[in-house]
């Protein structure tokens, strides 16, 4: 069957179109690990093998089973704190540029090792919980501390990146009865708990590596105050008797983590942000494509910026909120706009592309009648310009290629949130994965030195 999958977005969760797929169609599309023209050498592990497919098994089981596309997955290697043979390697972990932190599935995680993950605390000695909210919905869970492993030649212990004592929000946490009621001010938001299983989320987690260092920043380290008055506490209290009360955590990228942290910002050298590379893929899809994602960017020799163009973007002071550039469409300049290896497609609002038939899992993509050659141009803030076009394809042709790579996907994300202002989806632009296929994407983080220069707001490179 189709399957909406819900696609992180800077702090936004925009539902796109994406289908299911598996078998057939073009030849599966392959990148080997280099950058600058030179091949990564075997001594260095700052990265790691990224593959777009179907998605997980758990996805794809039972009668409500559904098969993804355009979702560019990395496996991690989570252990208790301290040790090295209590682990498990999770598979089929989504990559997002457009969010923040380590999010894990609980029911995906073995139970011995869920259970020696050491809860994170408050100052009253109890665990504390996060409530992560998006427009059309939510997702929640406790905080818990593990040691992260992420790329190297065989995932584990020792091998590739580590973090140690990182804070994860680990989603539907069936170890605990402290999180089986989501706070009200959480569940508020409206909209369904999209981490409530792994078919809900549309992978066994999220590693979200966006332009910030944490996932709250100063609007959770300041106090309770800003949370409660603008009705969405992030951080909470969890006695035995529930989570109700929002409490503030310190920012840190390190040890101690109070936040939930963006992994590359806690790595030890390779922590100024990421490289995200991809194949190009043929116009009809392809069954999958193998890419790499670097940590680091200038800190390798295998992670060289080269002669990518930087593109800045707004950070965490920004009223308008971190990642955010400007995309002029037809003429108009829609400052909302970003990139996002979260999203499934390209998704902006044009009343006169024709849409799938409005029923079923179609609803709100585009289905043009024959494809159509777009010519957006992406702006920096610092004023850098470039051709952003593509070709978008009708999503249920592309659907019935049974491809898990669709390049020309694209939708309306406003059909999705009828609540919401559409004054926003009217000023935005969302570059998804599509974006990257043939491409290869920087996201620095805020506040880091990129080539001996601390930029005084992130920026996407390509």
């Amino acid at each position: 069957m189709f399957k909406t999958f819900c696609a992180i977005a800077a702090v936004l969760l925009l539902a796109g179109c994406s289908g299911g797929g598996g078998g057939g169609g073009a030849a599966t599309t392959t990148t080997t690990p280099s950058s600058g023209g030179g091949g990564t050498p075997a001594t260095l592990n700052n990265y790691v093998s990224v593959t777009v497919d179907n998605g997980p098994a758990a996805l794809q089981a039972g009668p409500n089973g559904y098969t993804s596309n355009n979702v560019a997955f990395v496996s991690v290697t989570i252990c208790a704190p301290g040790s090295t043979t209590n682990c498990q390697t999770l598979d089929h972990v989504s990559v997002d540029t457009g969010s923040v932190g380590v999010r894990l599935i609980g029911p995906a995680l073995n139970s011995s090792l869920l259970t020696s993950l050491t809860p994170e605390t408050d100052a009253s000695s109890n665990p504390v919980g996060e409530c992560y909210q998006y427009i059309d919905g939510y997702v929640f869970g406790s905080v818990r501390y593990v040691d992260l492993y992420i790329g190297g030649a065989n995932p584990g212990p020792g091998q590739g990146e580590k973090i140690s004592n990182m804070p994860v929000n680990v989603l539907a946490d069936p170890s605990s009865s402290a999180f089986s009621n989501v706070p009200a001010s959480c569940s508020a938001v409206g909209g369904p708990n999209e981490g409530i299983s792994v078919q809900a989320f549309g992978a066994n987690g999220i590693i979200g590596i966006g332009v910030t260092a944490t996932d709250c920043g100063s609007y959770c380290s300041s106090g309770t105050s800003a949370q409660l008055s603008q009705g969405n506490p992030i951080y909470y209290d969890c006695p035995a008797s529930g989570c109700r009360t929002a409490i503030a955590l310190p920012a840190s990228t390190s040890a101690p983590f109070h936040q939930v942290i963006n992994p590359v910002a806690g790595m030890a050298v390779d922590n100024n942000g990421t490289m995200l590379v991809l194949p190009s893929a043929p116009s009809t899809g392809a069954p999958s494509a193998a890419g790499t994602l670097y940590f680091g960017i200038g800190t390798q020799t295998n992670n060289g910026l080269g002669s990518a163009q930087a593109y800045t973007v707004t950070g965490s002071s920004s009223q308008l909120g971190p990642g955010f550039l400007t995309v002029t469409y037809k003429g108009t300049a829609l400052q909302y706009s970003f990139l996002d290896s979260g999203s499934a497609g390209y998704y902006f609002e044009d009343g006169t592309i024709t849409r799938c038939p409005s029923s079923g899992d179609l609803d709100g993509c585009y289905c043009p009648a024959s494809p159509i050659s777009l010519t957006p141009t992406i702006t920096g803030l610092n004023g850098a310009t470039v051709s952003g076009a593509f070709t978008l394809y009708s999503a249920q042709i592309l659907f019935n290629s049974n491809n898990a790579v669709l390049p020309g996907l694209g939708g309306n994300s406003s059909v999705f949130y009828p609540n919401i202002d559409p004054s926003f989806f009217a000023q935005s632009f969302d570059y998804g994965l599509p974006f990257f296929y043939g491409r290869s994407v920087y996201t620095s983080i805020e506040g880091t030195t990129v080539n001996g220069t601390t930029a005084a707001t992130p920026f996407f490179a390509f």
